[in-house]
């Protein structure tokens, strides 16, 4: 009688065990399930689309893989996803039941089973980006020190010229160059690369590493290609998601080509002032929308890719550097920039140092005085971490590309 009564704790123990045993093995199948689900959320195909489609990509795989566990009734399951401009975040959580063999025998014929997963991942974001190009015959020096030299050695009628500038009518100005033509067509003679060529290179080059980059991150990026010079902006390709197209557009980058010095055209006199960054950036930013999370469940983000030397030269009643006919020079000015950040637009730029030049009077009397200000004038312009300067014989390409890499790492992370 003792041993019979003794038995009976013993296989409720034993019995509670059981189903305590299969409980736990039915749970951590559940578990796994609810792994599964969350993953699905964010993974390859799905974060590419809405945190809406996600959320019931997750609830139907839990509940497609949890009809496959034998006695053990889902009452609940829930998936929320939730986008920011960090990433995406997918929970999953469960209710559920399975009876119990032994312990129903006491008053407990269910086991209740929760719990939870949660997975995260980088979401893919869309970028808008807008290439402002400066054009203007500043830009149009030879590229390397080699080439600077080259030009120089053979232009002694000019004093010594290293930029390759660019004339319909180059017999007005008496340059001396062989057979009357302008150093435009000089350089390609002597074979000197110039900054503009090198730049137009590298724009065609980023498009080819957009295009790859797009398409390893389920990303979408659209590209516009602008020069800026006298007139303000010129668009080389309108915003298109066709990076080949943006590609063949770029070839088409050039100098700026004028009448010969002093005038932009046979019947515009404008004292060589070719260079308004204020008015393209005015245009620009009229042209660029209000940036989104760049989500799939919101609208690109938006970047301003600006290449410049950074001096203006344009007409203008006040300047620091005011010259005859209102005509000035000066470093660029930040305050457009600073409209263009504060609307949650980045800015990346890449200075091309502008070369001194000691030798020539027009330098030392107009640029040499703010020199120094140039540069830290464009890197103000940019957004932390998105400014690069490029020197003589440096590789703009490079700078693009690495610009370029930032660009879309800090869109990531940019609220």
């Amino acid at each position: 009688m003792m041993m019979g009564l003794a038995a009976i704790p013993l296989i409720f123990s034993v019995g509670a065990g059981i189903d305590y045993g299969t409980a736990n093995m039915a749970k951590s199948k559940l578990d796994a399930i609810a792994d599964t689900a969350a993953l699905s959320a964010v993974d390859h195909q799905s974060i590419s689309g809405t945190s809406a489609a996600a959320q019931t990509t997750a609830q139907d795989t839990f509940n497609a893989e949890a009809a496959n566990i034998p006695n053990v009734t889902v009452s609940n399951v829930s998936a929320t996803v939730t986008d920011s401009a960090s990433g995406r975040t997918a929970v999953v959580s469960y209710t559920a039941t399975k009876p119990n063999l032994f312990m129903g025998l006491f008053g407990s014929p269910t086991t209740t089973l929760t719990g939870s997963s949660t997975s995260e991942a980088g979401l893919p974001v869309d970028i808008n980006f807008y290439m402002l190009l400066d054009n203007s015959p500043s830009m149009n020096i030879a590229a390397t020190t080699a080439g600077i030299n080259s030009m120089v050695a053979n232009t002694p009628s000019q004093g010594g010229c290293a930029f390759a500038c660019h004339e319909s009518n180059p017999s007005a100005d008496d340059l001396g160059n062989a057979g009357g033509v302008d150093n435009y067509t000089l350089a390609n003679k002597l074979g000197v690369v110039t900054r503009m060529e090198n730049l137009a290179s590298a724009t065609q080059s980023l498009m080819s590493t957009a295009s790859s980059t797009e398409g390893n991150n389920t990303t979408q990026y659209q590209m516009a290609i602008y020069t800026f010079n006298a007139s303000g902006l010129n668009t080389v390709q309108a915003l298109t998601p066709d990076l080949t197209t943006a590609q063949s557009a770029a070839a088409n980058i050039n100098i700026l080509e004028v009448y010969d010095n002093n005038w932009l055209t046979k019947t515009n006199n404008n004292s060589d002032t070719d260079t308004n960054f204020e008015t393209a950036m005015s245009q620009v930013n009229t042209i660029m929308p209000t940036p989104g999370l760049g989500t799939p469940s919101s609208t690109p983000r938006e970047v301003l890719f600006i290449v410049s030397d950074g001096v203006d030269d344009e007409v203008s009643s006040s300047c620091s550097q005011s010259l005859d006919s209102n005509r000035c020079q000066q470093p660029f000015s930040t305050t457009w920039c600073t409209t263009v950040k504060n609307r949650g637009i980045l800015i990346a730029v890449i200075y091309t140092d502008y070369l001194p030049l000691p030798t020539n009077s027009w330098y030392n009397d107009w640029i040499a005085p703010f020199q120094s200000q140039i540069s830290p004038n464009m890197e103000s312009c940019a957004s932390p971490g998105m400014f690069f300067s490029v020197t003589t014989d440096g590789d703009i390409t490079a700078a693009m590309q690495t610009l370029f890499q930032q660009a879309v790492a800090t869109a990531r992370l940019t609220k």
